[in-house]
């Protein structure tokens, strides 16, 4: 029942908005894992990020896709958690409180074992409209023991004025989706969060609407 009311959603809904109203240039499509287990890792300006993610995937994959949300956020009354855990399929993780990075990331290893592909925003929460926030390093401890597991890094741009932070409105702008190679192993949080800068930069370039926003300047 969960998977249909997934399809159905994505299918009537998100797909019309986000394929078709936004007009989204979509680089590197092939790069985009097809199967699980695998963690995409994206910017975060804007809801739409995940439903745009989620979107680039065929209906008869959706329901292997999952966002890692915050639980305090997401789960915060009867109508979100219902929707977000039956509909979207997210996986909640608890933003308060000490716990060890095996038990907090229990239920995305979980999914990983599944073979599903997780989507993550190392940054941890959403920026200011095309800003990007300073990379965490939560990112690490969820791969270290996954080291095998690839890790997809996609740049977005354009959703952050499309639908800011705060705002209910859509408006219809160019966005530009960038899918990048996976990101090479790193020994520690610093020499990963750099690694990911570093590709995030190179994939940011690539973006037309960032390009264009450059060059008017």
């Amino acid at each position: 029942m969960n998977r249909l009311l997934k399809i159905l959603f994505f299918a009537v809904i998100v797909r019309p908005i986000t394929l078709i109203a936004l007009g989204l240039n979509i680089r590197n499509l092939s790069g985009l894992p097809r199967n699980g287990p695998a963690i995409i890792i994206a910017n975060h300006n804007s809801h739409l990020d995940t439903l745009v993610l989620m979107s680039l995937y065929p209906l008869s994959r959706i329901h292997k896709i999952r966002p890692v949300a915050a639980a305090d956020y997401f789960l915060k009354n009867a109508l979100y958690r219902w929707f977000f855990l039956k509909v979207i399929g997210i996986i909640p993780l608890s933003r308060t409180g000490f716990r060890q990075a095996e038990e907090l990331f229990s239920p995305c290893y979980h999914a990983l074992d599944n073979n599903d592909i997780l989507i993550l925003f190392p940054e941890g929460t959403r920026g200011d409209p095309e800003q990007r926030g300073r990379l965490k390093k939560g990112i690490y401890h969820l791969i270290k023991p996954r080291a095998e597991t690839p890790l997809i890094p996609i740049i977005m741009h354009g959703l952050g004025r499309a639908l800011p932070r705060g705002e209910l409105l859509l408006v219809p702008f160019n966005c530009d989706v960038v899918i990048g190679d996976p990101v090479p192993p790193a020994d520690s949080a610093e020499a990963l969060l750099e690694k990911i800068e570093t590709i995030n930069q190179e994939l940011l370039s690539k973006c037309l609407t960032y390009t264009h926003v450059k060059h008017d300047k």
